[in-house]
């Protein structure tokens, strides 16, 4: 009987080990929320788990090694959530972004089509002649060469249309 009774005082005097893997984790999950902007987007889950962490860091001071464990572990889930967070908020800003920059170009793209249809359907001034009125251009305008390079083909002379039956009728 005092064999059990000296074997269960000395289980409960042996010590839980620091939690070092925990902190070290909790404190990576820390700067990884905080390098994906956080402080921005999260900053309420920032700083719950920042709290978290320096509780667990003063909870190893005092050698309590449990809730410093519990505590580096709750502040890393915490960490985990505010850089979550703060990726889902940059996404966001980047798609509000190219929505604001898709109605800007839209908007353009409207005025530019509304502007040509204006000067498309905008009726002759009154001071222009009918074209039946206008004169003829003189000779040597209808002489010279186009300046582009483009010359019509007479009407007599047409180009044969190909069919999909390989140019058979």
């Amino acid at each position: 009987m005092a064999v059990l009774v000296l074997t269960l005082a000395l289980a409960g005097c042996a010590s839980v080990p620091p939690p070092n893997d925990s902190m070290n984790q909790a404190q990576n999950r820390l700067q990884m929320a905080r390098d994906a902007g956080a402080a921005d987007y999260a900053p309420v889950d920032l700083g719950f788990a920042q709290d978290k962490f320096q509780l667990a860091q003063a909870a190893m001071a005092e050698r309590k090694y449990a809730d410093a464990a519990n505590l580096a572990e709750e502040s890393r889930a915490d960490a985990e959530l505010a850089q979550a967070k703060a990726r889902l908020g940059a996404a966001r800003a980047q798609i509000q972004s190219k929505v604001q920059e898709n109605t800007r170009l839209r908007q353009q793209g409207e005025q530019a089509a509304g502007a040509g249809q204006t000067q498309d359907a905008a009726p002759a001034p009154a001071s222009a002649p009918p074209t039946g009125d206008m004169p003829a251009p003189s000779s040597s305008t209808l002489s010279a060469p186009p300046a582009d390079g483009f010359q019509t083909v007479p009407d007599a002379v047409q180009q044969p249309a190909a069919n999909s039956q390989g140019g058979q009728p």
